[in-house]
């Protein structure tokens, strides 16, 4: 039994690869997802875990950015529709998207007016606004073949009252690979799919390892915001903190670049030979822009959040270091010394990165326009969520 699981939160769910009671057909597509997120191993397994990729991200729903072939319907099997905000997540404005334009999907007309509402062939929750009752859902009944989606990217743990809305929605949304419309905080795509005209600017090559990399000056960082001393990841950091040098940034730590961005945190990071991805609960598929920001800098990762088996669907296994690989916390410790003084045995967890590209999604521009490629897609099917706790929380 890995270190991780010292720290773990009692009672945590196991993992569940089918949801109960849903016949819509979304299953294929999650086999597909977990087969496309599997690491390549050689030159030919990469060109078909790409091809497997297309095929699993655009049956996703999620944009397709290693193409530069705009997306165009068969307008007869795929009407133009309009998609409601029913209110901007954590109630900040942002200016709605164009999304042919960003992420050429055609047919989507986004509003925010809620006076949209009879007219709008879906509309989209966030769920800790609904949840915390300062936005009421629409009365009842609901115009016909009208589409709910409830969307959220907070983890069980965060996720307070789902009882509350059993039965209100037709789709879900979220970094769940089995949700309706799945689109996680960040996926790689194999680079022989990442095509010159490029026109998604959340989408970056990755490049292989160099000297200075290898040699970089700094050990471990750790940038968090949200410190609980009942976190896990807090008991975790207490622990090797006694073997290493951990430098913290943010809330706990020392203060961030004045810049305070994403484009900061890599920057930061970018000095740093390890960067711990500790997420502040553990759940299925509960990945967040943490592991990405390592990526981008190229440090590599030392992550604390679902089993290792769950990370391998979003990364090689070499990519990043699982806490649960070891069985305490000084021999982590120890290994990540050693590699700090062995180059070669460091370059074996930064060599994959050459035939990769990472996208991390826009917040919440790219939630948006995916959440209305799905509509188009599934218009004239209204099945309803029925078990949305259960599902969530396993």
């Amino acid at each position: 039994m890995g270190v991780g699981v010292h720290w773990r939160a009692a009672g945590r769910s196991t993992i569940t690869a089918l949801r109960a009671n849903r016949s819509s057909g979304l299953f294929q597509r999650e086999k597909c997802c977990v087969c496309v997120l599997s690491r390549t191993c050689s030159s030919v397994c990469a060109v078909t875990a790409g091809f497997l990729l297309f095929l699993g991200v655009s049956l996703l729903y999620l944009p397709d950015p290693f193409t530069s072939e705009p997306f165009v319907p068969i307008a007869e099997e795929n009407p133009a529709v309009t998609l409601l905000i029913w209110t901007h997540p954590f109630g900040r404005y942002r200016k709605l998207p164009d999304c042919f334009a960003l992420y050429q999907v055609r047919g989507c007309t986004l509003t925010d007016d809620t006076f949209d509402y009879a007219e709008a062939d879906a509309v989209i929750f966030h769920h800790r606004d609904i949840a915390t009752s300062t936005v009421e859902l629409p009365p009842e009944p609901r115009p016909p073949a009208q589409k709910w989606i409830w969307m959220n990217y907070e983890s069980p743990t965060h996720t307070p009252r789902l009882w509350r809305f059993e039965g209100r929605f037709n789709l879900t949304m979220s970094y769940r690979t089995d949700s309706d419309i799945f689109l996680p905080y960040g996926y790689l795509i194999p680079r022989v799919h990442t095509a010159e005209g490029l026109r998604n600017l959340n989408t970056h090559p990755l490049r292989g390892p160099s000297r200075s990399d290898r040699l970089r000056p700094r050990l471990v960082a750790w940038v968090v915001s949200n410190w609980s001393e009942s976190h896990a990841r807090v008991a975790f950091y207490y622990k090797l903190r006694q073997y290493i040098q951990v430098d913290v940034f943010g809330r706990a730590g020392r203060p961030l670049p004045e810049d305070n961005g994403k484009g900061s945190v890599v920057r930061l990071v970018g000095r740093y030979q390890f960067y711990l991805a500790l997420e502040n609960s553990q759940h299925t598929d509960y990945i967040t822009e943490k592991l990405w920001h390592a990526v981008l800098a190229g440090a590599v990762p030392v992550v604390l959040g679902p089993s290792r088996q769950n990370y391998e669907r979003f990364l090689p296994p070499e990519a990043f270091i699982h806490v649960d690989d070891f069985p305490t916390v000084r021999g982590l410790a120890r290994y990540l010394l050693m590699l700090r003084h062995n180059p070669a045995r460091l370059r074996r967890h930064l060599d994959w990165r050459g035939s990769y590209s990472v996208h991390q999604p826009a917040f919440w521009a790219e939630h948006y326009c995916t959440a209305c490629r799905a509509v188009r897609k599934t218009r004239g099917r209204t099945d309803v969520v029925q078990h949305l706790t259960r599902w969530f929380r396993s």
